[in-house]
């Protein structure tokens, strides 16, 4: 059953993604012939956040939608932290990670769809330093891969896997120290991941236990990048290679890199630390899900 008379607003970053879909004239056009009202606002190329926020208090939406990759929803999704407004999304970048992690198609009409006849649902939030994580963090090899693919000319898959090549040349290895909790863990690995989801925008899975709602994250260390774990991570699922991979729990992390290393955050590149600290906030954002079939 369909609500009626929500407030949307609409926040649609334009730049992001490489299709040629036309999103203010979908949402129009689907909106039309409904009993809701909505607001669009187009992000400018350099956009304060307080542009959104005033934006928002304008507006008094009963829903704020992100229109973008997940750049955009960390944007957005930022701005409603603990505020009694649902945040729903509609997949329009080249990595949709959180949206593909809640089950939002990238079909614009069905993702469309879920704005009015999904359900809310809240998620936590992992605050590392001072930056919000709503899917995934990395510290080394990935994030230094998110820095060369964001120089490279050719994004996309290819642009990815191109940068990655570049990256495993250099072999970088961290010496980090960890504190999850009461455990203290010395470890020498090729990447970190500070985990409250499932899986990258791409689908590879690197944390199997992931949930968006339970009262844990996980921290991943990867000893040794693989090409056989990372097909094992994109396409059978199959469980870790121990010598390779190690799995971690926790609702607190305390770490410290020798050496500084690559940072981000959410897709995100942030640049290079070698201190992190990270704690779970419960219950920090709601979002619109899709409802499950029956």
């Amino acid at each position: 059953m369909k609500k009626e008379n929500l407030r949307i607003l609409f926040i649609i970053n334009p730049g992001s993604g490489n299709d040629d879909t036309d999103w203010p004239v979908l949402i129009r056009e689907y909106f039309t012939p409904l009993d809701h009202s909505i607001e669009l606002f187009e992000l400018p190329e350099k956009c304060d956040p307080r542009s959104i926020k005033e934006k928002i208090e304008h507006f008094a939406p009963q829903q704020v939608v992100a229109v973008g990759g997940d750049g955009t929803v960390k944007l957005v999704g930022e701005c409603l932290l603990q505020k009694n407004i649902p945040l729903g999304i509609l997949p329009g970048g080249s990595a949709n990670g959180l949206a593909k992690e809640l089950g939002i198609s990238v079909d614009p009409m069905e993702a469309l769809d879920v704005l009015v006849n999904g359900k809310v649902r809240s998620i936590h939030v992992v605050k590392i330093n001072e930056h919000f994580c709503f899917h995934l963090s990395d510290i080394g090899f990935n994030a230094y891969v998110i820095k060369l693919f964001e120089q490279e000319e050719g994004r996309g898959m290819w642009g990815y896997i191109k940068a990655s090549f570049k990256v495993l040349w250099k072999h970088p290895v961290m010496t980090v120290e960890m504190q999850l909790n009461n455990e203290m863990v010395k470890i020498k690995c090729a990447m970190i991941v500070i985990a409250n989801a499932t899986r990258y925008g791409s689908g590879v899975v690197i944390n199997p236990l992931g949930k968006l709602d339970d009262d844990v994250f996980e921290v991943i260390a990867v000893k040794k990048v693989s090409f056989r774990e990372i097909f094992k991570m994109r396409f059978t699922h199959a469980a870790y290679d121990p010598e390779k991979t190690v799995l971690f729990q926790t609702n607190n992390l305390k770490m410290h890199s020798v050496k500084k290393a690559h940072f981000q955050v959410d897709g995100e590149y942030l640049g290079k630390l070698n201190e992190v600290k990270a704690s779970l906030i419960a219950s920090a954002l709601q979002v619109i899900v899709p409802v499950p079939a029956t």
